[in-house]
């Protein structure tokens, strides 16, 4: 069923994770056409671990204070 407490949670995971992809493509992207020195691919994944750490981090938070429940092994 609908579980209206965990969809916000869901929703946050599911966001960012289409933001580190979209990230790491457009690093792909810049890295393929900018001329040789560009700086966009290394602010592209930096902004894509930035993304990955920050998604992390509200994961441990979220489990922590009992948004996300489960076991972890």
């Amino acid at each position: 069923g609908f579980d209206s407490r965990r969809f916000p949670v869901k929703f946050i995971v599911i966001v960012f994770i289409v933001l580190i992809i979209a990230s790491l493509g457009s690093a792909l992207v810049f890295l393929v056409n900018s001329p040789r020195g560009s700086r966009r691919v290394v602010k592209a994944l930096a902004l894509r671990v930035g993304l990955s750490v920050t998604l992390f981090l509200l994961l441990l938070a979220g489990h922590y204070f009992g948004f996300i429940q489960g076991k972890i092994f």
